[in-house]
């Protein structure tokens, strides 16, 4: 089937490049030139484990092409997916003004009946906004249907998301673009995923209730992590005692530093604004947002305890900047509140990330020092801060790091380590919702 996919970000690249490895013919647009340049040169522009791999096999065999012309790859496509982005307004709200031009192009390029398919994370109602607006820029003079299948994929694991998703969901009330949907999505079916197949504010409300419910367990168990912080107990223990629980389940119970990225923070604001909409609070949503911002602020309570009250005038080396392992993705990072309030005490920063300096770098070029790996950046520092969950820091040569720290001190928001792998090497050890760890040899 030929396909079309609006915007080559994060969503759109990731389903353009896997829908093409299915077999489809796929046309991404954007009206980024540059954008467009470097994807028809082979160059990415986000990191994504498996995606550059993937983009360069499906345009070198003819299967996935890139432009900024609209019109010709709506009139070709039986499907046009709409994964342009929906940033959050001041006031939480999604910001819809990329979808509306993206539907008024489409009608005003309209040739024929189109399965239209909003693929961006959008609140509801979203669709039918889309389908006035292709209508109206198209004159009424051809049919189409308007579809909701929102994406569920996990940054730094998403190609394989994509092609072992849990369910996939599609919201429409026209059978012919539902038959569209399942030839596009063929190989899972065939696979057994279950499917399913509703209207479409349906589909879009599902989107946010997922997020809206991961979001909520990350804060419960931050919240505990509290809680184990005051009494002594183990969080890791108490989430695997709650996760061996089948009505709960493992996932999304590890404390930390807070949830952040392109996806939780927006969407659950934007469930708060839609239930305001109609008249409603959400209660629960609010309180997770209002626990992440305050788990964010505990840690910085934490690292200030660990050096005795005030990082003023401490070095402090960071490992990981991106909100998650295996991107380089820092939007709602919880490093970026949390360097901020260090750097504001006047704390020194020696950061280092596999991915995301880069992109860290845009918001903090000079107040922070990047370095080249983990021993650079923490050489002559005072302590050791573990901040990402990047598989390469979960197996640091600790007898290498106390000769660099001046301090012994390790603070691991991330809780990678069991505690006695660290003191054993001499090592002072702080984690998050388990009793501290001290050296148990000199």
């Amino acid at each position: 089937m030929k396909i079309c996919v609006v915007g080559t970000g994060y969503v759109g690249l990731v389903t353009g490049a896997c829908l093409a490895d299915f077999g489809h013919h796929v046309t991404g647009v954007d009206k980024d030139e540059k954008k467009i340049s470097d994807l028809q040169n082979g160059k990415i522009p986000i990191f994504e484990p498996g995606l550059d791999e993937l983009v360069k096999r499906n345009f070198k065999e003819g299967r996935l092409h890139f432009t900024t012309e609209l019109g010709p790859a709506v009139h070709d496509s039986q499907a046009v997916f709409i994964a342009v982005g929906t940033p959050p307004l001041p006031d939480g709200r999604a910001d819809l003004k990329f979808i509306r031009q993206v539907a008024e192009s489409i009608g005003q390029h309209l040739n024929g009946y189109k399965a239209i398919i909003t693929k961006s994370t959008v609140p509801t109602g979203t669709g039918q906004m889309v389908e006035n607006t292709v209508r109206e820029n198209s004159g009424g003079q051809h049919d189409f249907a308007v579809v909701s299948n929102p994406e569920f994929l996990r940054e730094g694991s998403a190609i394989e998301d994509f092609r072992y998703p849990d369910r996939v969901v599609i919201g429409s009330r026209d059978p012919k673009a539902i038959d569209i949907m399942h030839q596009i999505y063929a190989p899972l079916k065939r696979a057994k995923v279950a499917f399913i197949d509703t209207d479409v504010e349906t589909a879009e409300m599902i989107k946010y209730a997922s997020n809206g419910f991961l979001a909520t367990k990350i804060s419960f168990i931050n919240e505990m992590a509290a809680l184990c912080d005051a009494y002594g107990a183990d969080v890791e223990m108490v989430a695997r005692g709650m996760g061996l629980d089948d009505r709960i389940g493992p996932r999304f119970l590890h404390p930390g530093p807070g949830f952040g990225g392109s996806c939780f923070p927006k969407d659950t604001r934007a469930v708060s604004q839609i239930a305001q909409e109609r008249g409603l609070q959400f209660h629960i949503i609010d309180a997770v947002l209002d626990v992440n911002r305050i788990t964010q602020q505990r840690m910085v309570v934490k690292i200030r305890e660990a050096l005795g009250g005030s990082v003023s005038g401490k070095t402090i080396a960071v490992l990981g900047l991106a909100f998650k392992a295996n991107t380089d993705d820092v939007r709602e990072t919880p490093s970026l509140p949390i360097l901020t309030a260090l750097v504001n005490e006047g704390a020194e920063i020696r950061a280092y990330d596999p991915e995301a300096m880069h992109e860290f770098k845009k918001d903090f070029e000079h107040e922070i020092g990047y370095h080249s790996d983990e021993y650079d950046a923490a050489d002559g520092a005072d302590v050791l801060l573990i901040l990402t969950d990047w598989n390469q820091f979960r197996a640091l040569d600790f007898k290498r790091m106390k000769s660099l720290l001046t301090q012994n001190l390790v603070i691991d928001l991330r809780n990678l380590y069991d505690p006695n792998d660290v003191t054993q090497h001499g090592m002072r050890y702080v984690s998050v919702g388990r009793p501290e760890g001290r050296p148990t040899e000199a």
